[in-house]
């Protein structure tokens, strides 16, 4: 079975194709730059040279059918016709609380898409629009909306509301959705093969770090709390957005720099984070060199970053209760040995011993933990895209 992943922002595509009999990818790139001057089409097939397009195109349905064009091309595709393609599995950031799983895409899954526009404006509209071309060049292929959300829909009342009134929940659905789900649900099942446990059984933090971040408590297989919030702006600070702050502040800067709401969000979501706080780049391993090369800025940022996750994960294993182990994933999870180390600096209490040596290890799968490490911890690499596939497949099959 092959499927065609598909994630869409608001100027780009990304997209691969997975043979499911194998696991294995088939071709996999980017649309750049869609609707924008200097648009390209980045392309690889599995084990042949990459490719780079330069080629004017106005929206996602020209980004579709460019990428389509070279998955079926006698020189660069992978397959010889359309109907080789038994399935497009979509991602979609919000679901809000209508939807727990992935589904099928059908008439009624997309009205409650556009109804859900207000939770995500910035994320939802782009997936939609993908989710229309490929209907119109693709009638005939089942497709499947795996969301961002759904792992966090197990998270209790408690974990996910918010101190307001709750008539605002009850009337906007304001409440603790979290992000990142495709990728803490993957590595949670990756998690539990080493461990050799079934995924029921396991007790895990998992630590998604990149220039976006969010840590998951996960008992039982299941996300329990989890640090994004109402929007991906809550928790950690990132790598522009500056996570968790006193409300108050925003009304505070509003009046001493004589801004309106959108300055003071644009602020907050896009020049805040290590960003705003060092000055220099969004970049960790820009971060990295700057403070270990004495930038005091730099050294002040990554020490905040570090710090939030330290803090995390000590609050969920009073949650937890007993941790079979801790995940490192995405960007700087998997690649960054500075970073795992400062943050676990410290936590030997709680059973966290780590091997500085394997930490310092490449970049590949891992065990980081020493032997008597009461806690295991692991880097793995994560793969949403194998498991939007993975997800398309099941529900197809059925």
């Amino acid at each position: 079975m092959n499927i065609l992943v598909i994630n869409c922002g608001s100027s780009s595509l990304k997209y691969q194709l997975i043979d499911m009999s194998k696991n294995e990818v088939l071709v996999k790139g980017i649309v750049e730059r869609i609707g924008i001057d200097g648009s390209q089409i980045k392309y690889e097939k599995t084990g042949a040279e990459k490719k780079v397009f330069s080629k004017t195109i106005n929206n996602h349905k020209e980004a579709l059918k460019e990428m389509l064009d070279l998955i079926l091309d006698e020189q660069y595709g992978a397959i010889k016709s359309l109907k080789e393609i038994d399935a497009v599995g979509h991602r979609i950031v919000h679901g809000g609380e209508k939807f727990s799983g992935s589904v099928i895409i059908d008439d009624e899954v997309i009205k409650a898409l556009n109804d859900s526009i207000d939770l995500a404006p910035l994320h939802n509209p782009p997936n939609i629009m993908g989710i229309m071309a490929c209907r119109e060049l693709m009638p005939d292929v089942p497709m499947v909306g795996v969301f961002d959300t759904a792992f966090h829909q197990t998270m209790p009342p408690e974990a996910f509301i918010y101190g307001i009134p709750y008539e605002f929940y009850e009337k906007y659905k304001i409440r603790r959705y979290g992000f990142h789900g495709t990728s803490h649900k993957y590595v949670t099942s990756r998690a539990a093969e080493l461990l050799g446990k079934k995924v029921d059984d396991v007790n895990l933090i998992t630590c998604h770090l990149g220039n976006g971040s969010s840590v998951t408590a996960v008992k039982k297989g299941k996300s329990i709390d989890t640090s994004m919030g109402f929007t991906p702006l809550e928790g950690l600070i990132m790598g522009t957005r500056c996570g968790s702050i006193d409300p108050s502040i925003v009304s505070y800067l509003m009046d001493k720099e004589s801004l309106n709401i959108s300055e003071v969000m644009n602020i907050l979501n896009k020049k805040s984070g290590v960003l705003g706080l060092s000055g220099i780049s969004s970049d960790f391993r820009d971060i990295e060199d700057a403070a270990a090369n004495g930038n005091i800025r730099a050294s002040i940022a990554l020490k905040a970053f570090t710090y939030g996750v330290k803090k995390y994960i000590g609050s969920y294993y009073a949650v937890l209760g007993t941790v079979d182990a801790i995940v490192f994933t995405a960007g700087v999870g998997e690649n960054s040995d500075i970073v795992r180390e400062m943050i676990l600096d410290g936590l030997e209490t709680l059973g966290i011993i780590l091997d500085k040596e394997a930490n310092r290890a490449g970049k590949k799968e891992r065990e980081i933990s020493t032997r008597d490490s009461k806690t295991r911890v692991f880097v793995i690499p994560t793969n949403e895209e194998l498991m939007i596939a993975s997800e398309t497949a099941a529900l197809v099959s059925k």
